[in-house]
């Protein structure tokens, strides 16, 4: 009997006291008998020798009360609610508060968390327990509930990518000790170790029993990726050592179409014993530079994850000179200080000023460069208007030229006298002059200048009423060193003293390259420290969530930039990316030497995993069986009465025992599809055998319904695939068919029910989605593909899509019904031979039916694709006209389904004056 219960439990026990009943039960129905029969007797002469060959009992069968017993017995234990393979649990008694570290760590195994939580709280439940939750991450004051309360808001508990502060774990034991109920306690451990996690253990553990569950498996995690010698280094770690294993890290970013792609793989091996696992990725700059993140593949963690900025990204910097090198005198070159400082961190572009701005470098740099070409100026200005940043050094020739004497240049951020000054010199009676400290304006705030840096000589700024906003350094008597202005998007910084060491000895100084660096024309290739970052504030543009996902950071405050380094995440810092100015600079869970380690529990403290077991309802098995077996009792009691033949009870038996099974069979499965098909409207595709293209329609009508969802009041469901053979296809509107050459052919069965959809108002697009390499027709083997199958469907004639059709307005005015390809026509049913444009109209009154088939080869559903973040999944044509392309493509499948929901509604008379004005007529 123990093993019995352990494999079945009933969620409502106390019905099984009616099985008491069944002895009473018993005694009534074998003191009814059957009910009499009518007969009518002929003549007594001719019964003479008669002999009655059947009997009738004045008691009921005795195996027919045990029938009836099984069958009220049945409905019985069925109404008890009989579960199969019952959980475990033990229930305890009094309050129970489920404590949840809900962190980065847990996120990779979060669905499993939650089920044993929804498992626990369904024990908690049937004991009648009060429950609470508390998030060490989020901690708030415990409320204790009814379990089933809380079950309802699993869905909206998610892990945060930070582990327990001790701020937090503070704030759990302030808001623990306002409980004054003792409790037992469920942890739910991410299995990592934190601070002062011992703290809130022994507050539990003073208010009752504690029980942990956690994961077995190791957590995995990684370290900002480290650009060093021209290559990155990735290095992984994991909590606890092991055997030998290898992770493979992935690179994603975005290719020339704007798609995000893993655009490199590389596999990291953990050897036996060893916690930590590196690579190296020597990668073209290009491809580098377009890399936003690296991730643990498989991990679905913002510990898993390290994203990006400007820290891999070597800048490309054009340098133009205003005087030559002279062979063998590189140390006098202008240049030659600027690109010692660069040429670690940056790329540069060769080539006259009309040459390098098509490249469109991150900055341009000219050296005591007086004159520019009228079409040199127009064109440098236009590219700083647009975001370029010049950054320009004096010299003798600016200081010798007229440049910005009368009025101010466009590419200088301030008016200049002619000559320069000259102090500390042999001709001069005053000394070198030193920096002063940077004001809160200037970018360069928060630097610390060095004792040794002076300036002997420099072009100077004439007075002017915007001198004092634009000057960003000055010398420790006030004169203006560095100015800059705002030119459109972009930027124009004059250093009034040379790029050499001519004029001061500032090119020498390591403040030369933290300048630079602040200024983003230097790469902080090498990690950031907290004197650089002094005195800045960065803005977050997104931030990460506990799963690794990026989203928009909102109204989220700016950061300091010393905090952004130094400071530890959470709910005021959360890791993502931030910028300022034109830098960007990413925070990750982990810093660069964080090590992680499982947390390790006392041995009072008993620890469990988060399997959970299947349970299996079996109610409504029984009380099936029960209505079988009411069936053949009453197949029997209309044969024992004479009212029904033995031959035909024995066949209407046998067919309801074939058919119950059957149908019971069946039910679950096609239930579930029917409810799933018809809670809300839903897409669907046709199932063609190949997973790539099964997958790119999925997504595809995943993308289409998205748009439907925000553009229009249709709020479709996530799009199904149906096989033809075996699922029921009037439950979809629309069904998108993609064609490839190899699927087979549907059976006859099939070809009946997708005739019976078409005629029953239901729509089906054909894509042949080879408009790229033919017209649609018989030339290709899609098209081809296509006439087999269409053959036995009851299509009606077909035209290309006339001007007038409905698809042109049905929401949007469309000319064209482009996909990923464009260009090609497309068919629809064809509009009545007497169809005749109505005065009045600007189009025919066609058909009012939906036309039943839609006929292409553009690949609609490879231009709506989407994957699970929302970002476009196959690349549509190039830049700007690429995304026109994927516009009007969505705009088709927008008209598309409203026609087939709503037929020709729009040519009903009332929207000819709106449809007048938009066509503009």
């Amino acid at each position: 009997m123990t093993a019995f219960l352990s494999v079945i439990s009933f969620t409502s026990p106390w019905v099984l006291l009616s099985l008491l009943a069944l002895p009473i039960l018993w005694l009534i129905l074998r003191a009814v008998p059957p009910a009499p029969i009518r007969r009518l007797f002929p003549a007594v002469t001719l019964l003479l020798g008669q002999k009655d060959k059947e009997s009738v009992s004045d008691r009921t069968p005795w195996w027919l009360l045990l029938l009836r017993m099984l069958a009220v017995a049945a409905i019985i234990i069925g109404l008890a609610g009989p579960v199969l393979n019952p959980s475990r649990i033990q229930a305890g008694s009094g309050p129970l508060l489920l404590v949840l570290d809900a962190s980065w760590a847990g996120a990779t195994g979060w669905p499993g968390t939650l089920e044993q939580i929804d498992a626990q709280l369904v024990e908690a439940g049937r004991a009648g327990r009060p429950v609470s939750i508390l998030r060490l991450t989020e901690p708030e004051t415990p409320v204790f509930q009814a379990a089933e309360a809380w079950r309802g808001r699993l869905p909206g508990m998610v892990p945060v990518p930070w582990q327990p502060s001790e701020t937090q774990i503070t704030q759990a034991i302030d808001v623990l000790d306002q409980i004054e109920e003792d409790f037992d306690t469920f942890w739910f451990s991410d299995k990592l170790a934190y601070p002062n996690s011992a703290r809130i253990l022994d507050t539990l553990q003073s208010r009752g029993d504690v029980t942990v569950y956690q994961s077995a498996a190791p957590v995995l995690a990684m370290v900002p990726a480290v650009y060093q010698d021209g290559v990155i280094q990735l290095t992984a770690r994991r909590s606890e050592p092991g055997p030998a294993t290898a992770v493979t890290l992935v690179a994603q970013g975005r290719d020339p179409a704007g798609v995000m792609r893993i655009l490199h793989s590389a596999d990291a091996v953990f050897e036996e014993n060893e916690t930590t696992a590196q690579v190296e990725l020597a990668l073209p700059s290009e491809l580098r530079g377009r890399i936003t993140r690296f991730e643990i593949q498989g991990q679905r963690s913002a510990g898993a994850v390290t994203l990006t900025d400007d820290s891999l990204r070597r800048r490309e910097v054009a340098l133009i000179a205003g005087t030559l090198n002279r062979e063998g005198l590189e140390l006098l070159s202008p240049l030659h200080y600027l690109t010692q400082v660069l040429s670690p961190t940056a790329d540069f572009v060769d080539g006259g000023l009309l040459e390098v701005l098509p490249a469109n470098p991150d900055a341009i740099v000219l050296a005591d460069v007086a004159k520019l070409s009228p079409g040199e100026q127009t064109t440098l200005v236009e590219w700083v208007e647009q975001g370029g940043l010049l950054l320009r050094f004096a010299g003798p020739r600016m200081a010798a030229s007229d440049l910005g004497r009368d009025s101010e240049d466009v590419l200088l951020p301030v008016r200049l006298r002619s000559g320069g000054r000259s102090v500390g010199g042999a001709m001069s009676w005053g000394e070198a002059k030193g920096l002063a400290p940077f004001p809160e304006n200037s970018p360069f705030y928060g630097l610390q200048v060095p004792g040794d840096v002076t300036v002997t000589t420099q072009v100077m700024a004439q007075p002017d009423p915007n001198l004092a906003d634009r000057v960003i350094a000055s010398l420790s008597d006030g004169t203006p060193l560095v100015t800059r202005k705002a030119l459109g998007l972009g930027q124009v910084v004059l250093f009034h003293v040379t790029a050499d060491a001519e004029w001061s000895s500032l090119p020498l100084s390591g403040l030369f390259v933290e300048m630079l660096d602040r200024l983003a024309v230097a790469s902080a290739a090498k990690s950031r420290q907290d004197s650089q970052l002094q005195g800045t504030t960065w803005e977050p543009l997104q931030v990460m969530d506990g799963f690794g996902a990026l989203s928009d950071a909102g109204n989220l405050a700016g950061v300091d930039g010393v905090e952004l380094i130094s400071g530890t995440t959470g709910p005021d810092l959360q890791p993502g990316l931030y910028e300022s100015g034109k830098q960007k600079l990413a925070l990750n869970v982990l810093t660069e030497e964080a090590v992680i380690s499982s947390a390790i529990w006392p041995s009072d403290v008993p620890i469990k995993g988060q399997e959970v077991n299947s349970e299996t309802p079996v109610g409504g098995i029984l009380l099936s069986l029960a209505l079988l077996l009411l069936t053949i009792d009453v197949i029997a009691s209309l044969a024992l009465s004479g009212r029904l033949g033995l031959a035909k009870a024995a066949a209407v038996a046998l067919g309801a025992m074939l058919l119950v099974p059957e149908a019971q069979a069946q039910t679950p499965e096609d239930t579930e599809f029917a409810l799933n098909a018809t809670h809300e409207l839903v897409l669907a595709h046709v199932l063609t055998g190949n997973a790539q293209v099964d997958d790119v329609a999925g997504a595809g009508l995943r993308g289409l319904s998205q748009t439907l969802f925000y553009r229009t009041s249709v709020e479709p469901a996530e799009p199904f695939g149906v096989d033809l053979e075996r699922d029921e296809l009037a439950f979809f509107p629309l069904l998108y068919w993609p064609i490839t050459p190899d699927q087979p052919q549907p059976s006859a069965e099939a070809y009946v029910k997708l005739n019976a959809y078409l005629r029953s108002g239901g729509m089906i697009l054909f894509d042949t989605r080879d408009a790229d390499i033919a017209r649609f027709g018989a030339s290709s083997p899609n098209g081809r593909k296509l006439q087999q199958l269409a053959a036995p469907l009851n299509i009606p004639a077909l035209e290309p899509v006339p001007g007038d059709h409905v698809l042109t307005r049905a929401f949007y005015l469309l000319q064209d019904f482009p996909g990923r390809y464009a260009g090609t026509e497309i068919w629809v049913e064809a509009a009545p031979v007497d169809a005749e444009q109505i005065e009045g109209m600007p189009f025919r009154n066609l058909n009012d039916n939906v036309t039943p088939v839609v006929i292409g080869g553009n690949d609609w559903a490879g231009a709506w694709a989407i994957d699970r973040n929302g970002q476009a999944l196959l690349p549509v044509g190039r830049g700007y006209a690429g995304e026109r392309q994927r516009e009007l493509a969505n705009r088709f499948g927008v008209n598309l389904v409203m026609h087939v929901l709503t037929g020709n509604y729009k040519s009903d008379q009332v929207h000819v004056p709106a449809l007048l004005d938009r066509l503009g007529q």
